[in-house]
């Protein structure tokens, strides 16, 4: 072989190599590029199922805002519903099924006479309130009204553990009483009350045999006040309208009172 064809050999061995390198590269390359895109590819499905989280969670919190609103109207329309019924209740207007029976622990504690603040003018403002609200009736009348309501020689009343204490000036006397049901009673303008009854368990000097308690509440509550009968007649007692001495707890004073009486 001479030289000319093996340099020719040479030169053709050479071409088909640089070939065979470059369609290794446009190879590459294109797999490279196929990555790449399918990883962007994948990476936009990701920050679409991204946002996709971001929108269930936003609509998860307004259901849960929706919710917690709806919550709020329904405890505002139950509370409202409850204002309305104690209201009513209060003044006198309820069905007998709301009627429940209640125990003396009611009303234990320490009691005043409001009497004694009738007399020395304390409770003024409150007759000047209710006139100022009444189109019958000025602030003398209806002292003189209240002056036979709160009348009272006895000026506190202690009850605790089934007992209660009388204190009349310097006697004090205590008797044992247990519960003789409730009697349900309609006054003139239509309203009702309920008077619930307490008998003495034993024959106790200085104390009266029954005690009938009205406070405008129809079923169990501690007492915030009260109008208290007395006396050894069940019957004829709960025919008395006109005096109902009134106590509050001895811990308030008159001013305190006045503003309470002023508030209902």
């Amino acid at each position: 072989m001479n030289k000319a064809m093996m340099w020719a050999s040479i030169l053709a061995v050479s071409v088909m190599l640089v070939a065979c390198q470059s369609k290794d590269v446009e190879q590459e390359e294109t797999v490279t590029a196929q990555q790449e895109i399918e990883s962007h590819t994948d990476n936009e499905e990701d920050g679409h199922s991204h946002a996709h989280n971001e929108e269930d969670g936003h609509n998860h919190a307004h259901d849960d805002e929706e919710v917690h609103n709806h919550s709020h109207d329904e405890e505002d329309g139950h509370s409202h519903a409850q204002d309305e019924e104690a209201k009513q209740i209060y003044a006198g207007y309820f069905e007998d099924s709301q009627i429940e029976d209640r125990e003396l622990t009611d009303w234990a504690g320490d009691w005043q006479s409001v009497y004694p603040y009738l007399l020395d003018g304390t409770l003024d403002e409150v007759f000047d309130h209710k006139a100022e609200h009444s189109d019958s009736m000025n602030a003398e009348e209806y002292k003189q009204y209240y002056d036979i309501g709160y009348k009272t020689t006895v000026d506190r009343i202690v009850i605790e553990d089934g007992q209660v204490t009388f204190y009349e000036g310097d006697q004090v006397n205590t008797g044992e009483y247990v519960s003789d049901g409730y009697e349900v009673l309609t006054y003139e303008k239509g309203n009702r009350g309920v008077r619930y009854i307490f008998k003495l368990v034993e024959p106790t000097e200085g104390v009266p045999t029954y005690i009938q308690f009205s406070d405008h509440s129809i079923s169990p509550t501690d007492a915030g006040h009260y109008h208290l009968y007395w006396g050894d007649d069940r019957a004829a007692l709960l025919e008395e309208v006109v005096n109902w001495p009134t106590y509050y707890p001895s811990s308030m004073d008159g001013h305190t009172i006045a503003h309470e009486m002023m508030a209902h």
